[in-house]
């Protein structure tokens, strides 16, 4: 499989993992950054798939969150362990390449799209659009093909899995499905060997 994350060093920090001014960075790092988000459901959803994904930080703009906040939606207390930072505008460290998401002309499908090594990407709100200011700022802009608009918190699993999806670094395996599953799920598949035997 092609590796889709783009490992050029321009934009990502130098290619032995030290930004510009010599500190350290992991091999990937992924930021996401709502606008003004407005539902407690969407940001629970999102620092959800901000764990499963492997996010490193969420950033949000505005204040209808940190007043929703209170609702407690995220379940897994992801919150917990990734940063969740509020900011004033979309502001990426340097060496971290701005990603647009957003149904916008002359954006870029996501399917066609190499995700930068270091990634800051920037989802408008659910009852707008991101900025222009903003977009200009960005490095790239991309949309997810569908018909009609998804979901914020749905939009943010499709980009991250999109990711995870291009990635070298996935580790499959049962071991995998064993760390990751909750308690409700025991299940298992028998291969055609095990059920003919049965």
């Amino acid at each position: 499989m092609q590796n889709n994350i783009d490992t050029d060093s321009k934009n990502q920090g130098t290619a032995d993992g030290q930004t510009a001014d010599g500190s350290e960075v992991k091999k990937d790092s992924v930021a996401l950054c709502i606008i003004n988000p407005k539902s407690p459901q969407n940001m629970g959803s999102i620092l959800r798939a901000a764990g499963c994904y492997g996010a490193d930080t969420i950033y949000y703009t505005g204040e209808r969150y940190a007043r929703a906040r209170a609702f407690n939606t995220d379940t897994k207390n992801v919150g917990l362990n990734i940063p969740v930072e509020q900011v004033t505008t979309p502001e990426p460290a340097p060496g971290i390449a701005m990603v647009a998401v957003e149904l916008v002309e002359g954006a870029t499908p996501l399917p066609h799209f190499r995700h930068p090594k270091h990634a800051y990407y920037v989802f408008g709100p659910e009852d707008g659009s991101i900025e222009q200011s903003v977009l200009d700022r960005c490095q790239h802009v991309v949309y997810v093909p569908t018909k009609g608009c998804m979901n914020l918190a749905a939009t943010v699993n499709v980009l991250l899995y999109d990711r995870l999806a291009k990635s070298n670094n996935t580790q499959y395996g049962d071991q995998v499905i064993v760390a990751s599953r909750d308690t409700n799920n025991r299940t298992s598949v028998l291969n055609k060997a095990q059920s003919q035997d049965q």
